[in-house]
């Protein structure tokens, strides 16, 4: 009997990376909203001189994966400094009104 419950053997999963995916999809700004049910993100990409920016993918998550995703991230983030020393960020500040018809930002 195995002692570890938390142990579990199951078959691996398969994660297919379709060729339209695999050369990703660039966003240099994210709008964040949620609800009870759901968090929104809305990867959007800004482009210097152009008005208009466009919501480029859209991820709906349970404010279960949510926290999982951002977890992961804080891990990867840590992992990446410590190989790559610290990620410089600016605290830049956008000048122009948001014209967004998505849900209202919070983040």
């Amino acid at each position: 009997m195995d002692q570890n419950p938390k142990k579990k053997k199951g078959k691996p999963i398969e994660i297919e990376l379709g060729k339209e995916e695999a050369t990703g999809t660039y966003s240099n700004l994210v709008m964040i909203t949620h609800s009870p049910s759901e968090f929104v993100f809305d990867f959007i990409s800004m482009m210097p001189g152009v008005p208009k920016a466009k919501v480029v993918k859209r991820m709906v998550l349970t404010p279960d994966h949510a926290k999982r995703l951002a977890n992961a991230l804080n891990e990867n983030i840590r992992k990446y400094e410590a190989e790559h020393g610290q990620i410089q960020t600016t605290k830049e500040k956008f000048d122009m009104p948001f014209n967004y018809r998505g849900p209202t930002p919070e983040a």
